[in-house]
């Protein structure tokens, strides 16, 4: 009787909440877009920290505020994160995102700029990002099991090759994964129109696939219907995907779910940066579909790696979950190789099986756990997009 493969193993960073990082980055978290030159300039000052500049945090209110702090408190808990610097022009919000963080266990510290000015603010947390640097240089990888890696899933400029081939090992991954517990998730609510009851049968129960269903429909109803000008021609698909011989959502819908594999079952759907509660196994995000919107949500929930297959070449990054980018467009791996990770084309000249390539995805995932740096990552993409949920007040 042959013997099973073990199940894999990783390098990674255990924080105090029991969670597993495959990074080790000290962060400076901006509250609001009036804070974004403070958390530069601190950047500035201490080499090997990182800011995260954005857009918002000004007047949002309700859910949209909700899902802005959400945001913002699991950006600076991923178990990526080690420590976290956060700047606010005002001391209220701030302290809310710093007690968020501080719930991980891990080292956090607030400054707002208000009766301080940005040159007392900078300077104060400057010194406390250096002080947060140099303890986090001390930090050691452990080996861990499977069952302690989130892997999340997005697919981006995709054409005929994606659904045919790169989709597909990432299936395969999927599949391979959840056997042995690992977490995992997809999303891009929207980009399953057409395939939206088959990927309602595949929830790992009625009650859940209908918790998604329910969650495309209101997406359909209360985003897309009222908002269009006559239907979504560019945006889904897109002129990349179109380019790509994708001519309907249909067809980009089905070739989207080939990411999710042939045995996994979603055990339950998640709203955008919600943190999985339901044990391990293969989650569905409520997402846009828009790449850096996406993947922001996704590690705000706690992945802590993404995988990203992309037929027309798609460069997409993020600050702080690395992004692997695997593709099976032969001109793509050619003329875009510097962003490509893993080239899957050999499918398609039958020089690979689909099981194979499953299996090159877990070993480079694995080696870029244990600190192999991904293309995005080298070539210093770091992309991070809030996602806003209707206009401010």
């Amino acid at each position: 009787m042959a013997r099973k493969n073990p199940a894999p193993t990783f390098w990674g960073y255990r924080r105090k909440n029991g969670r597993v990082g495959v990074r080790n980055h000290v962060i400076v978290l901006p509250l609001d877009d009036l804070s974004n030159a403070a958390c530069e300039a601190v950047a500035n000052n201490i080499k090997g920290v990182m800011a995260l500049p954005h857009a918002y945090g000004r007047l949002q209110f309700g859910a949209d505020l909700d899902l802005f702090f959400r945001t913002l408190i699991g950006t600076g808990g991923n178990p990526n994160v080690a420590a976290c610097v956060v700047i606010g022009i005002e001391p209220g919000w701030t302290k809310r995102v710093v007690d968020g963080i501080a719930k991980t266990g891990k080292p956090v510290e607030g400054f707002a700029i208000e009766r301080n000015g940005d040159i007392n603010t900078i300077a104060a947390a400057s010194r406390k990002a250096k002080e947060f640097l140099q303890w986090a240089s001390e930090q050691n990888r452990v080996e861990c099991p499977a069952t302690d890696l989130w892997v999340s899933v997005k697919c981006g400029e995709s054409d005929t090759t994606s659904g045919l081939a790169s989709n597909p090992t990432v299936g395969n991954f999927i599949d391979k994964m959840d056997a042995v517990g690992a977490t995992t998730c997809f999303g891009e609510t929207s980009e399953i129109t057409g395939a939206e009851k088959v990927c309602a049968s595949r929830g790992a129960t009625k009650s859940v696939g209908q918790k998604f269903f329910k969650t495309w429909k209101a997406y359909m109803d209360e985003v897309i219907e009222p908002h269009k000008t006559n239907d979504l021609s560019e945006s889904q698909p897109t002129k990349g995907n179109i380019e790509g011989g994708l001519t309907t959502i249909e067809e980009k819908a089905y070739g989207n779910l080939e990411k999710i594999g042939r045995n996994a079952r979603y055990i339950d759907v998640l709203g955008p940066a919600e943190t999985p509660s339901k044990g391990r196994g293969l989650y569905f995000m409520d997402t846009s579909s828009a790449a850096a919107e996406c993947v922001t949500l996704q590690a705000a929930a706690g992945f802590v790696v993404h995988l990203f297959p992309t037929g027309q070449g798609n460069v997409i990054g993020n600050p702080i979950e690395p992004v692997i980018k695997l593709t099976a467009n032969p001109r793509t791996a050619r003329t875009m190789s510097e962003h490509i990770d893993l080239d899957v084309s050999g499918i398609l000249r039958r020089e690979l099986t689909l099981d194979k390539a499953g299996d090159q995805l877990i070993d480079v995932t694995l080696r870029t756990c244990n600190g192999r740096l991904t293309a995005a990552e080298a070539l210093g993409h770091r992309e991070f997009v809030l996602t806003k949920l209707y206009r401010s007040a």
